[in-house]
């Protein structure tokens, strides 16, 4: 199963999918914080 949260910030999304992956056992990917660690990457 795949879940999307979507919406602005503040709105929760982080909240909600830290709480629905312990309610069904699931693994949250945060792509906004992937995204924020690679902006922070030196290029090679």
């Amino acid at each position: 199963m795949i879940l999307i949260l979507l919406g602005p910030p503040g709105i929760g999304k982080g909240t909600q999918a830290a709480f629905l992956s312990d309610l069904l056992k699931m693994h949250h990917v945060a792509t906004g914080d992937i995204f924020r660690k690679n902006l922070k990457k030196k290029p090679n």
